[in-house]
């Protein structure tokens, strides 16, 4: 199985972070920045930008990188490296009938860095990087659901 390469949005607003539920399954309480998979023959920015418009309704702007991330998976073989980006948003507001065309992301939220430490979250460095600034990298983190 090849590796896959998916983008994810760091959207800090008024000192608070926007999540969206991980999974479909609205059993599994785990949360992510908002994105997804890179289309073939589209830019990073570009996929990341249209990930987030499809999971949130929001426009953004997608700046510099900020996180980069490995998950895997060795039972299934899967292994996903994710890279982050910090956005800024340019248009709209959350809504909650907004529909994910694909039906995965059915919950978003924007959180403080305490009200997300106490969330099930990936990746683990995901409140470190938002609300420090910084860059970081977190080398092959287990995917846990």
């Amino acid at each position: 199985m090849p590796i896959r390469l998916a983008t994810r949005a760091v959207i800090v607003k008024d000192d608070r972070l926007l999540i969206v539920n991980a999974w479909a399954d609205p059993m599994v309480q785990l949360w992510c920045a908002p994105g997804g998979g890179a289309e073939m023959h589209s830019s990073l920015p570009d996929n990341l930008a249209r990930e987030v418009h499809e999971e949130t309704g929001l426009v953004v702007k997608v700046g510099p990188p900020c996180l980069v991330n490995e998950y895997h998976e060795e039972e299934t073989g899967f292994h996903q490296v994710e890279i982050f980006f910090r956005c800024k948003v340019l248009e709209g507001k959350l809504r909650e009938d907004w529909v994910d065309p694909e039906r995965v992301v059915t919950r978003r939220r924007w959180v403080t860095a305490e009200e997300l430490a106490a969330l099930p979250h990936k990746p683990d460095s995901l409140g470190a990087v938002a609300f420090s600034r910084g860059f970081g990298y977190d080398p092959l983190e287990p995917l846990a659901r």
